[in-house]
């Protein structure tokens, strides 16, 4: 498995830095995150130690569906979908089909790297 690139930045400025990277006016470079948080909240949420431990069973008992990896957490089955959703919409766990109807899930890093800008960057025109 690899890292995966986290970076944290406000919903304005992820949309004018996809925007410059679209128009040509800056390259996105090979060790920029390749997901964004919005908020330092919302990425300690959703890599909380909870959800750490339902990576950690998913990668070292590999459930055959959502239903087990529920009983083996003792979690309820729809709050195991909702989470591994929002994963999967972050690239962190990736849903394959398994037997009949069932998803089987994978985690697809075994790290993540923060990037967190503890300073802003003034933007362009703005006064000090």
């Amino acid at each position: 498995m690899t890292t995966l690139k986290i970076g944290i930045a406000d919903l304005e400025e992820m949309k004018a830095r996809s925007l410059r990277i679209a128009k040509g006016e800056e390259k996105a470079k090979p060790g920029d995150p390749i997901v964004w948080f919005a908020t330092t909240e919302s990425f300690a949420r959703l890599l909380s130690a909870g959800n750490r431990e339902l990576l950690r069973v998913i990668h070292e008992q590999k459930p055959d569906s959502l239903e087990e990896l529920a009983q083996l957490t003792g979690r309820a089955t729809p709050n195991v979908s909702r989470t591994l959703k929002k994963m999967e919409s972050f690239g962190l766990v990736r849903m394959e089909k398994g037997k009949g109807l069932k998803r089987v899930p994978k985690v697809v890093y075994d790290c993540v790297e923060l990037v967190l800008p503890l300073i802003e960057r003034r933007k362009k025109g703005a006064r000090k």
